[in-house]
């Protein structure tokens, strides 16, 4: 890896608070957009109008309780096959620990439970030849082979710049998934209280954000919205290349 580059060479540092700016303002909006909708007034409800009454014949009446039952059935079968609801991890409801880290100049934040290990990056990584762009490569570490992330690629792609590879220094692997995330420095790990971050009301425009800490001028990463991103970003790679071998 060549010479490290200080980040502030290519990110002039209005460029990362005026983006940061711009997290604060979509989960700001998000707020004031579902604020509205919970004002709005509730429709009146139509009168309701007693049907006429109808001489229904007993062998209707057999053959709607026999379909009533079928419909109850199958609807218990499905039942058993749903999914449960996804619940909030119980991390946002009560206070936390979260590690504070640099990615390009911008601040992001990661609950301290949902991290593994913090690995310096002092040795080469291996790159796989037919890999996405976000993907650096494999990098070698006492619990086994990490696939290292190109972190800034996902959280600021539209300020993205080639020169930001030269300046990494930490991989952060996270728990339960085989890759970590590639950072430019750790910061340190702060306590946060679910009052203090202002969390996104519904899914925008950065899935990965779950919401921003206005004290600490940070973004808070939604660690299972980022590896469904990352996950989808692999399937669509490995269906591109299917694709051309077909082609």
């Amino acid at each position: 890896m060549t010479k490290p580059l200080p980040v502030q060479q290519f990110i002039p540092q209005q460029t990362i608070q005026s983006y940061l700016d711009a997290l604060l303002q979509d989960a700001i909006e998000d707020l004031s957009l579902a604020e509205e909708l919970e004002a709005q007034p509730v429709a009146e409800a139509v009168p309701y109008a007693e049907p006429p009454a109808v001489d229904i014949s007993r062998a209707v009446i057999e053959t709607t309780a026999v379909a009533v039952k079928e419909v109850e059935a199958e609807v218990e079968v499905e039942a058993e096959n749903v999914l449960p609801l996804v619940e909030q991890p119980q991390w946002r409801e009560q206070p936390f620990e979260a590690l504070l880290f640099d990615v390009g100049g911008l601040t992001l934040a990661v609950p301290l439970i949902l991290l593994g290990t913090i690995h310096p990056l002092d040795s080469e990584i291996t790159p796989l030849f037919g890999q996405p762009d976000w993907f650096l490569g494999i990098m070698p570490t006492s619990a086994g082979n990490l696939k290292v992330l190109d972190t800034a690629r996902w959280v600021m792609p539209e300020r993205y710049t080639p020169a930001l590879r030269d300046d990494l220094r930490f991989v952060i692997s996270v728990q339960g998934h085989e890759w970590g995330l590639a950072v430019h420095d750790v910061s340190k790990s702060v306590k946060l209280t679910p009052e203090q971050i202002k969390w996104r009301s519904q899914e925008g425009k950065r899935p990965w954000l779950a919401g921003t800490v206005i004290e600490h001028m940070c973004a808070l990463v939604d660690v299972s919205a980022l590896a469904g991103l990352i996950a989808a970003g692999a399937k669509t790679q490995q269906g591109a290349k299917v694709e051309r071998a077909l082609a």
